[in-house]
Formats: structure tokens, sequence, C-alpha cells
């Protein structure tokens, strides 16, 4: 009886194992959207522009470089900045497993001391691609 359960043991840690190594894509871009938000608020700028994708796109015609000039600004503005998702959703396209969206109610504070001296909410609506294993934000709209 003592063989019998070692031996199921031993067929089954593989395949455990195996079931922990693959990430669903609805996990994957839900921790991507997670990343984004932990690496605008700790002011990562090299690791946001490492998610998104080289088409990014946002607003009307603002790219990647408009991205770049907007992160140095408010990172220079404020020494503190959060984002606070009042609601938050993803998930992957019906059409197609390689492209992901999310939507949220965000309000984003910017402060130099302890007291935020700027909150503003935005309604918020993000495209992301896949690009190999990763999501990339591909859009990015607001309201």
């Amino acid at each position: 009886m003592l063989a019998r359960r070692f031996a199921w043991t031993l067929l089954l840690v593989p395949l455990l194992l195996a079931g922990c190594g693959k990430t669903d894509p609805q996990t994957a871009l839900e921790a991507a959207v997670q990343a984004l938000q932990d690496n605008l608020e700790a002011k990562k700028s090299g690791a946001v522009m490492d998610q998104l994708h080289p088409n990014f796109q946002a607003g009307e015609g603002m790219d990647r470089e408009w991205a770049k000039r907007t992160m140095a600004l408010m990172f220079l503005r404020y020494a503190h900045i959060r984002i606070v998702a009042v609601t938050r959703s993803s998930r992957i396209d019906t059409g197609s497993s390689q492209v992901g969206h999310t939507e949220a109610q965000v309000v984003v504070t910017g402060a130099q001391g302890l007291i935020p001296e700027r909150a503003e909410p935005y309604a918020i609506r993000l495209q992301w691609r896949l690009d190999g294993s990763d999501w990339k934000l591909i859009e990015l709209q607001w309201e």
C-alpha cells in the first residue's frame, strides 16, 4: 500500500510541476496590467517603455516618444505618484487570443510630500498584444 502511494506521488509530481510552469493568457494579462501600475508608481520609465508595443498609440496620434516625455515630466514634477484602481477588469479578445483588453476607473495622484497635490479620476481603456510570451501595451485611451 505504501509503495503504491509512493509510485502515484512520483507519477503526479511531474504533472503538477508541468502545470505550474505555464501561465494561462488571462493570468499573464492581469500580471502585465499590475506590472504597468507598479512600474509607473515606482517611476521606472525604462520598465514601462519595455511594456509598450513598438506600435504603441495613445489618444490622438501620441506614440512611444510622447509616453517617454510625459513620464519624464510627471516623474520630475512629483516625488510620489499613486494609481488607485477603483475598478479594473481584463479579458482576452474573443476574436483573437493574441489581443487583450483592460478597462479601469482609476484615480492618479501626485505629491511632493505626504499629501497629494493633485488627484485626477480617469476612465481608461488599454489594448494589449501578445508578443512572444509577453503582453505589450499597444493602445491607451482615456476620458
